[in-house]
């Protein structure tokens, strides 16, 4: 895969764990009945998120290396 990839798919990645992150805090800030019913699905898809990123930019860091 070409480096103009990982320059795209890193940021969006990271983009989407802070939005996901970002979300759930408001929602517990706020409280209520959204902070109730998604509190814990927001924080489970921010942990996969994370995960998918970290995977990411290891892939990129190592096919960068080789």
């Amino acid at each position: 895969m070409s480096p103009v990839f990982y320059y795209i798919l890193i940021p969006i990645s990271v983009a989407a764990v802070v939005i996901v992150l970002a979300t759930g805090i408001y929602s517990m800030a706020k409280g209520g009945e959204f902070n109730r019913k998604y509190s814990n699905k927001l924080m489970r898809l921010r942990i996969l998120l994370q995960f998918v990123a970290i995977l990411i930019i290891m892939l990129a860091v190592y096919l960068a290396s080789r």
